[in-house]
């Protein structure tokens, strides 16, 4: 099998590709689950901390784990979309973000530092958006292969662990015109004020991505891919190209909000075993989000109130992770404690 499969020529041959790529490792994770056992703590006390410890191991295929290598990627683009006046801010402040970011000053930032996490901020195209969606597809094949090539090779491959996140403006809109597509329901399900949209903003939103659930028809029957590229952004299909990265090397993703979560949702309609490798780092206050996650059956590890994006959440739990992998490896078991073990 080979690992490095994108870039791809086409979705065909990326579907292809992908066929064959790395499991669970049940050997490690049983390891892992039979020292979980006889740390000096009564059997599952620690609750999610030992299920996360297990999955690490099974992830990376070792019975401790480790999270020294904690890597924090921040997708960024421009979209079409606002055109149709769903955008509380202009376009501009994408540009203005990243600067932010990469000058250390924005949320993502501060709470990455002081998960341990190496953050990266990958800006694409920005005064290139993609197309309007209601009128034509936001990408075109090739454009999608270049974004979800440019997000697998954001991955460090050495990286234990990634957090993932995005921004872009107007792309909360284009989240829930991901989901109602990809998942179905109504477009009311799917919107929420993303940046801080009023009531009037919201219900201009659901039109919109109505709009473009009938354009494009019965083009779902292609497969989830080509959904990406009629109604996505750079920034969604880099974040997808980062999870498949990180699964064909196995390593196990936090996804953040809605967006990054209607991002991975493409590749749980691909094929659901895709996300495998990836924890729900928390749920978000967007309305859809909660539904998103339980269509993926994901089972969030914070719920914060957060909504802001740029893998501020998926950070956040990172920390959780790095508790459950400091216990599981920094723990004596009854013996070397000298402690009775019933």
């Amino acid at each position: 099998m080979t690992t490095d499969f994108l870039p791809a020529t086409s979705f065909a041959e990326l579907t292809v590709r992908i066929g064959d790529l790395p499991q669970f490792d049940e050997e490690a994770a049983q390891r892992a689950r039979a020292r979980q056992d006889c740390l000096t703590k009564p059997p599952g006390s620690l609750g999610r901390l030992e299920d996360l410890a297990i999955f690490m191991a099974g992830w990376q295929a070792r019975a401790m784990p480790s999270v020294a290598n904690a890597q924090a990627l921040v997708f960024a683009g421009n979209h079409g979309i606002c055109a149709q006046g769903v955008n509380v801010y202009p376009q501009s402040v994408t540009a203005q973000m990243v600067a932010n970011f990469e000058a250390g000053g924005a949320a993502i930032n501060q709470l990455s530092k002081v998960a341990g996490a190496k953050l990266s901020v990958i800006a694409l195209d920005l005064e290139r958006p993609t197309h309007d969606a209601t009128l034509r597809d936001a990408m075109s094949e090739h454009e999608t292969l270049d974004a979800m090539a440019r997000g697998y090779g954001a991955v460090d491959p050495a990286a234990d662990i990634v957090v993932l996140g995005e921004m872009g403006i107007g792309n909360s809109t284009i989240a829930a015109a991901l989901a109602l597509v990809l998942f179905g329901g109504k477009a009311q399900d799917w919107v929420g004020p993303g940046t801080g949209a009023n009531a009037l903003g919201v219900s201009l939103k659901a039109d919109v991505i109505g709009r473009v659930r009938d354009r494009i028809g019965n083009l779902p029957a292609r497969g989830p891919l080509h959904i990406l590229a009629a109604i996505g952004g750079r920034e969604q299909a880099a974040l997808c190209g980062a999870i498949l990265a990180a699964r064909a090397r196995r390593i196990p993703v936090i996804l953040d909000g809605f967006i990054c979560t209607a991002s991975a949702g493409v590749l749980h309609r691909l094929a659901p075993d895709l996300l495998d490798n990836c924890i729900a780092g928390h749920v978000g206050a967007e309305p859809g989000h909660r539904p998103l996650l339980e269509k993926l059956t994901k089972r969030p590890l914070l719920d914060l109130g957060m909504r802001l994006g740029e893998g501020s959440g998926a950070a956040v739990a990172l920390l959780l992770v790095k508790s459950a992998i400091a216990a599981h490896t920094g723990m004596a078991t009854f013996d070397q404690a000298g402690v009775s073990d019933k």
